[in-house]
């Protein structure tokens, strides 16, 4: 049986863990030992990330929503449950963008939540 020589297959591993780990400070970028290492923790950054992003910004368009609707005398909650009585179901992240992009629609959104809040 002849003899196989695995040079070929491990190297092309560990190009590709050195292609992802282009831009990294030092050894990080070249030595395939601290690569892996680097590159296996910057990937579980990136998984984890992907999900607080989410997080962030949502934190992000509540905070936009409660300083507009403070600007008319209403909290983020009376807002949005004034909002949700009237039957108005615009998700947070429209409501931001209307409450920095267009004051005088966002004005009428709070009217129409403060309407409904009355009401009930």
């Amino acid at each position: 049986m002849a003899r196989v020589k695995r040079g070929v297959t491990t190297h092309a591993r560990h190009r590709k863990i050195i292609k992802l780990a282009r831009g990294y400070r030092g050894r990080s970028s070249t030595n395939f030992r601290i690569a892996i290492e680097k590159v296996e923790k910057a990937l579980r950054y990136a998984y984890r990330d992907r999900r607080v992003k989410k997080r962030n910004f949502r934190a992000l368009w509540i905070q936009r929503i409660n300083a507009g609707a403070r600007q008319y005398g209403l909290t983020y909650s009376r807002f949005i449950n004034g909002l949700k009585r009237a039957g108005i179901e615009l998700d947070r992240k429209v409501l931001s963008d209307i409450a920095t992009r267009e004051p005088e629609a966002f004005k009428s959104l709070v009217d129409q939540a403060t309407q409904a809040l009355k009401a009930a």
